[in-house]
């Protein structure tokens, strides 16, 4: 009676072990997808499928397409990807674990902001707000776009720590919220570094100084501040938890972003740079959203 009690235990931690390592996955997996559409936007490919969706240039299949539709096709049917991942992890969630645990809350959760990360999506191509649009509209949907993408990924890393065993609820939460909108701050920096791109700093220096400048060049200079802000608030909250691995990662990944940030500001924005710039802000803000269930005060 015992053997078999230690059997069927041991095929349940078994399970409850795969599913933590697929929702591990979904997360990354996902992180790729937010990468790919930065890469969308820093390349100019948005516009590559018209202003079509879900069809591409009025097709299912794009005929003969160009690299900007290649680039922006991939882009859908790796998120398209992503949601059938999200679906089969809310199921799975269900079936593993039981009525009214966390895990189950963050897989609901999962389902419910990747709909909403694709409506967005759908927005940004039907209203045209992609490629070469200048619009201030079009910083508002990016703006909504970087927050609905942060909750994705916070919840959807909750739901794996979650499914470990481990409890707790967000904590720190003024410190999260000037994270956001320290994203926000980048989105709309790298969407003014896309459309007024320069090739010197005497040139960039020009742009945000002159009064004629558009929105977002005049905004692009706020994120170094806001940056150096939330690098010294996170240190804050971190300093006590320098031993723990968390605390550890949170403190090394916010050196390497301002180190990346002043890189990427140096080289002009290149678009590899701009893209290992978000590898890494995605995997702060991560960090960050674990750190702050695991530390709440």
């Amino acid at each position: 009676m015992i053997k078999t009690e230690t059997i069927r235990e041991t095929s349940r931690s078994s399970k409850l072990a795969a599913f933590t390592l697929y929702a591990w996955g979904v997360l990354a997996y996902n992180v790729f997808v937010v990468l790919w559409g930065a890469f969308v936007r820093a390349t100019g490919s948005g516009a590559g499928c018209g202003a079509h969706w879900p069809m591409c240039n009025g097709e299912v299949l794009p005929r003969s397409p160009q690299l900007a539709t290649i680039i922006e096709f991939t882009h859908r049917a790796t998120s398209g990807i992503a949601l059938i991942a999200v679906v089969a992890l809310v199921i799975w969630a269900f079936r593993a674990f039981p009525k009214g645990h966390a895990v189950r809350r963050g897989a609901v959760l999962s389902g419910v902001f990747i709909l909403t990360e694709a409506l967005i999506g759908a927005g940004l191509v039907l209203l045209e707000h992609v490629a070469q649009n200048p619009s201030v509209y079009r910083g508002w949907s990016l703006s909504l776009h970087l927050v609905n993408t942060f909750t994705l990924l916070a919840v959807l890393a909750l739901t794996a720590w979650w499914s470990t065993g481990r409890t707790g609820r967000l904590g720190n939460i003024p410190m999260l919220t000037g994270m956001i909108v320290l994203g926000v701050s980048g989105a709309i920096a790298a969407l003014g570094d896309t459309l007024f791109p320069v090739t010197s700093w005497s040139a960039a220096l020009a742009q945000d100084l002159s009064p004629s400048a558009h929105i977002f060049v005049r905004l692009r200079v706020l994120h170094p501040v806001i940056a150096l802000a939330v690098a010294v608030w996170i240190l804050m909250v971190a300093r006590r938890r320098f031993s723990e691995p968390l605390g550890l990662a949170l403190v090394i990944l916010t050196f390497a972003q301002m180190v990346l940030g002043i890189m990427n500001l140096a080289l002009l924005a290149p678009v590899p740079m701009q893209l290992i710039h978000l590898a890494a802000a995605d995997a702060l803000w991560i960090v960050a959203v674990l750190f702050s269930v695991q530390n709440r005060a």
